[in-house]
């Protein structure tokens, strides 16, 4: 993609501070650093989201962020970590290159608030089932 900001660190027309490369993939600090150790770890084949990323490279792309994950967890000292990646904008999703967040967590007062708001009762499972299973 000639504007994707991702395809230009691959290709080395800007800057990124790499953590790690192989032939599949790259991994380099988020500019963000929402905590100490924020990374990204995505594809070198542009695929617009998740979604779009076939099999075998989803699976070396988590296979590295895992990999970095314990790394960081001995270098880093982290006590636990985010991972996660955004799929459309409505999900957060600001660069359209599949990328998967590696983010550090060191203890509780971490920048960085995922709450799950408990909604038992809201939905139809049964209703939901069926529509997923159709």
């Amino acid at each position: 993609m000639d504007n994707c900001i991702f395809c230009k660190i691959i290709h080395k027309e800007i800057p990124g501070k790499v953590v790690y490369e192989d032939d599949v993939c790259l991994a380099f600090l988020d500019l963000s650093q929402v905590t100490y150790g924020h990374t990204l770890v995505i594809p070198k084949k542009h695929y617009d989201s998740f979604l779009e990323c076939d099999e075998k490279t989803l699976g070396h792309v988590m296979k590295v962020a895992q990999k970095i994950a314990k790394s960081y967890e001995a270098s880093l000292g982290a006590n636990g970590f985010n991972i996660l990646t955004n799929v459309h904008e409505i999900a957060g999703q600001s660069v359209h290159h599949f990328h998967v967040h590696i983010i550090p967590r060191y203890d509780e007062q971490d920048t960085i608030e995922i709450n799950f708001t408990d909604n038992e009762g809201k939905h139809d499972l049964d209703e939901l089932l069926g529509k997923i299973k159709s």
